[in-house]
C-alpha cells in the first residue's frame, strides 16, 4: 500500500540511492515508481520541499532511496536546495540524476556539478515522449559514452524504462568498482567539451507541426488570451467546487445521512440508553454520532473532494506555472514573486503543507510574508466548504462578500508587510514545463492520498471538538461562557451567547468556528459576521505547531494575536455598519 514518509534525520543516506534533478523533470514520479511510495508529483518548481525516503528491490535486497528536493544548481538559493546539497556533501552509494529530454542543456549543468562527488551516477533521461512530440531526438547511448555513465530513457508516468533503471541502480549499488577512476575520466570529459558541444553531438531537432496542446500552452503565457483563459479556468474551478459540491451534498450525501443514518443510529442509541446527558452527547443537538458524521462527510467532504480534483488537475497538467507567470506583476506588489501563487492555492487546501511549501522561497522575507498572508486570509478547503454550507443557501452575495473581503485583506496586509519586513525578495526564474494531459492513474492516486490525509487529519480533531461542544452544552457551561463573553459576542458582534462556542472550537479546527452557526437561527447579517470572524480567526492547533516549528514561538504568537484581533475587529465593524444601514433602510 502506498504511504507518505517524511525524512526524520535518522535515515542512513550514506548507504542510500540519492535521487536528484531540476524541478519539473519527473523526479518524484520516478521515486514513486522505484519504491512504490507515492509522492505528490506536480509540474511546478519546488514541489518536493520535504526530504522523502523509501526502499526499492535490488537483487532481492531492500535498497534505501532518498528523494532530494529539486534544485537547479548546487549553489543553493533556498532552504530546500540547501537540504539537497548538504545530503550530497555527506555522501551516498549511487546518485540517480534525472534529466529532462526537452531541456538537456540546462540539466547537464547540474550533471557537471555532480561529477565532483566520488559516487557512481546513473542518468534517467525522462520525458522522452514530450521531447519526441517537440521534434527532439537524443542519442542516449552516445550521451552515456560522453558522460561515462549509463543513460536510461524513461517515461516515468507510463512506467517506460523504469525496470532498466532499477537494474542499472542495482548493479552500481552492489558492484565493487573503482569509483575514483570512473569519476576522474567523466569529469575530464565534461570539462574538455562544453555542454553545448555535448548537446550538439547527441541531440537532433527536426521541424514538426506544433500540436494543439503546445499551442494552447504557449497562448496561456501571453496576457491576451492568457488572462481571459485564467479567469475562465478559475471561474470553472469555482463552479466545479461550489456547484458540484452542493449537488453532491444535497442529492446524495445529506439524504443518506438524514434519511437513513441519523434515524437508525438515534433509534439504536435510544434503545439502549434512557433520556439523559449521555444520550444527548451521543445523538443530541451536538451529538457525536450525528454531527461527527454529518459535518465532515455530508457537509465538508463534497467540497474537499472536488477541490482536490481541481487542484490535482491544475498541478499535473502544468497550468499552475503559467498562472504564476500571469500573476507575477500583481504578487510583486506585495513583495512576492509569481511562483508563490502555488503555496497560495495549496493554502486553500490546507495551510500546513502551504506553509511548509514556503521553504522553496529564496529569502526569509518572502517566506514570512507568504506565511502571514496564508495564516491571516486564506480559508482552507474544509473551512471553505463550511462557508458554502452556511451561506450558499442563504445568500450567494454574502458568500462572495466573504471571499472578496479575504482577497482585499490579503492585498492590503501584503503591501504593509512588504514595507515593514526588512530584506528583499530575490529574483526568481519561473520554470514553465510542457502542458500535459494528466496520467489518469497518478491523478486518481494523488486525489485518494490527499483525501485520505484529510480524513485522518480532520475527523479526529473534529470529533474531539464535537465532544467538547456536547459537554459544554450538556453541563450548562455554555451559559457561563456566554455570560463571560457577552460584551464581545452580543454587544460588539451582534451574535447570540451560544455562538461563543465557535471561538473555543475554532482553536481545534478552523471549520469548527463555522459549523455550530448552522444549528442557530441567525439573520443574514449575523451569518456574515460569524463567517468574517471565522475567516480571520486564529490558526488551528496544527497550523500553530507548524508556525512554531518553522518560525519559532515569537512569530507564532504574533500571528495568533494579529489574526484574533483582526477577526474581532472586522466582525464588530461589519455588525455595527450593517445594523446602521438596516436602521436607515427601515426608516
Amino acid at each position: 500500500m502506498d504511504c507518505h514518509v517524511e525524512y526524520d534525520g535518522k535515515f542512513d543516506h550514506k548507504n542510500a540511492v540519492l535521487l536528484i534533478g531540476n524541478p519539473n523533470v519527473g523526479k518524484s514520479v520516478i521515486f514513486s515508481k522505484l519504491t512504490g511510495i507515492h509522492v505528490m508529483s506536480s509540474n511546478y518548481a519546488g514541489t518536493t520541499v520535504q526530504l522523502m525516503t523509501g526502499k526499492m528491490e535490488a537483487n532481492k535486497a531492500k535498497v534505501p532511496v532518498v528523494d532530494l528536493p529539486g534544485t537547479y544548481s548546487l549553489q543553493a538559493n533556498s532552504e530546500a536546495e540547501m537540504v539537497a546539497v548538504n545530503i550530497l556533501n555527506q555522501g551516498g552509494r549511487v546518485i540517480v540524476c534525472v534529466l529532462d529530454a526537452t531541456n538537456l542543456a540546462r540539466d547537464l549543468m547540474l550533471a557537471r556539478e555532480l561529477e565532483k562527488f566520488q559516487v557512481p551516477i546513473v542518468y534517467a533521461l525522462n520525458l522522452v515522449d514530450v521531447a519526441e512530440r517537440k521534434g527532439i531526438s537524443i542519442d542516449s547511448k552516445e550521451l552515456g559514452r560522453l558522460l561515462h555513465a549509463p543513460v536510461i530513457e524513461t517515461v516515468a508516468t507510463k512506467n517506460i524504462g523504469i525496470p532498466q533503471l532499477k537494474e542499472s541502480i542495482a548493479y552500481f549499488y552492489h558492484a565493487s568498482i573503482d569509483s575514483s577512476e570512473r569519476l576522474d575520466s567523466s569529469f575530464k570529459t565534461l570539462h574538455d567539451e562544453s555542454i553545448d558541444e555535448i548537446v550538439n553531438q547527441v541531440e537532433t531537432i527536426s521541424t514538426v507541426k506544433q500540436t494543439w496542446i503546445d499551442r494552447i500552452g504557449e497562448a496561456m503565457l501571453r496576457p491576451i488570451p492568457g488572462v481571459p483563459i485564467a479567469m475562465f479556468v478559475l471561474a470553472l474551478s469555482l463552479g466545479i467546487v461550489v456547484g458540484g459540491g452542493k449537488a453532491l451534498r444535497s442529492l446524495l450525501l445529506l439524504p443518506i445521512v438524514n434519511d437513513f443514518y441519523v434515524p437508525n443510529i438515534t433509534a439504536l442509541v435510544e434503545r439502549f440508553l434512557s433520556e439523559g446527558a449521555l444520550q444527548n452527547i451521543l445523538v443530541g443537538e451536538f451529538g457525536v454520532l450525528v454531527k461527527g458524521i454529518e459535518w465532515p462527510f455530508a457537509l465538508i467532504l463534497p467540497y474537499v473532494l472536488l477541490f482536490y480534483f481541481v487542484l490535482s488537475f491544475l498541478e499535473d497538467s502544468g497550468y499552475l506555472p503559467r498562472l504564476a507567470v500571469l500573476v507575477d506583476g500583481l504578487l510583486r506588489k506585495v513583495g512576492l514573486p509569481g511562483h508563490n501563487i502555488v503555496p497560495f492555492i495549496m493554502g486553500y487546501g490546507c495551510a500546513v503543507p502551504a506553509i511548509l511549501g514556503t521553504r522553496a522561497s529564496t529569502s526569509y522575507k518572502e517566506r514570512l510574508i507568504l506565511t502571514c498572508l496564508i495564516s491571516i486570509g486564506v480559508p482552507c478547503t474544509a473551512q471553505t466548504g463550511a462557508f458554502i454550507a452556511l451561506l450558499g443557501d442563504q445568500s450567494i452575495l454574502a458568500l462572495l462578500f466573504i471571499f472578496i473581503l479575504s482577497f482585499g485583506v490579503i492585498i492590503f496586509a501584503g503591501t504593509m508587510l512588504n514595507r515593514w519586513v526588512p530584506g528583499r525578495a530575490e529574483p526568481v526564474i519561473i520554470d514553465v514545463p510542457s502542458l500535459l494531459v494528466p496520467n489518469f492513474s497518478s491523478f486518481m492516486k494523488k486525489i485518494w492520498i490527499r483525501l485520505k490525509h484529510f480524513l485522518l487529519e480532520a475527523e479526529i480533531p473534529m470529533m474531539l471538538g464535537i465532544i467538547l461542544a456536547a459537554l459544554i452544552f450538556e453541563t450548562a457551561l455554555i451559559h457561563l461562557l456566554g455570560s463571560w463573553l457577552e460584551p464581545l459576542m452580543v454587544h460588539w458582534l451582534g451574535l447570540p451567547k451560544e455562538a461563543s462556542i465557535t471561538l473555543l472550537l475554532g482553536i481545534i479546527r478552523r471549520e469548527l468556528a463555522v459549523m455550530p452557526l448552522l444549528e442557530m437561527n441567525l439573520s443574514v447579517l449575523q451569518l456574515i459576521v460569524g463567517s468574517v470572524v471565522a475567516l480571520f480567526y486564529l490558526p488551528c492547533i496544527s497550523v500553530f505547531i507548524v508556525l512554531v516549528k518553522e518560525f519559532k514561538l515569537k512569530v507564532a504568537i504574533y500571528l495568533f494575536l494579529a489574526t484574533t484581533t483582526l477577526a474581532l475587529l472586522f466582525g464588530g465593524l461589519i455588525h455595527q455598519i450593517g445594523r446602521f444601514v438596516l436602521f436607515l433602510l427601515e426608516r
